[in-house]
């Protein structure tokens, strides 16, 4: 497996222009929220061996598992950065789905939607493709690598 710096450096340069940077922060935690809640939004009693879960136990829940346990191979510091941040997005997600079930999808469709229309517009203004059109990991390195801007700023290692 790559290094988690291959990831970042590699995603990073199809990420320079300003203002793609800034509609990266605001979109790639969006669009990692909207998926967790559109999982979310899929009964699980469809699926045999969900059916006696507990009722916070739901795709959007386990889905969350598939990327820390990706992050955890990568790198250890990202997994610990993520794990808070996946919590905060299954608590969000949690109180849209207090909503009606219908709502609750419509909230995180919209929601995933308008983020990836201003994705395309980012990569529009920065003139590359996005990163996962040459592999649909970076779809999972888009957090890491704003995480790691954190990590810099803090002095904590990745």
């Amino acid at each position: 497996m790559r290094p988690i710096q291959d990831w970042l450096e590699d995603y990073g340069a199809s990420h320079q222009h300003p203002t793609n940077k800034r509609i990266h922060w605001v979109c790639v935690p969006a669009i990692y929220f909207s998926i967790v809640g559109l999982l979310g939004c899929i009964p699980t009693g469809a699926i045999p061996i969900l059916g006696g879960a507990p009722a916070w136990v739901d795709l959007g829940s386990l889905g969350l598992l598939l990327p820390l346990a990706w992050y955890a191979r990568l790198s250890l510091p990202i997994f610990f950065g993520m794990v808070p941040f996946s919590l905060a997005v299954a608590a969000g997600c949690l109180l849209i789905e207090g909503q009606a079930a219908l709502s609750a999808f419509h909230t995180h469709a919209t929601i995933f939607a308008v983020a990836w229309v201003f994705q395309f517009i980012g990569h529009k203004i920065e003139g590359k493709k996005p990163s996962f059109f040459k592999d649909v990991q970076f779809l999972l390195v888009g957090p890491a690598w704003l995480l790691s801007f954190i990590y810099q700023r803090l002095g904590i290692p990745h």
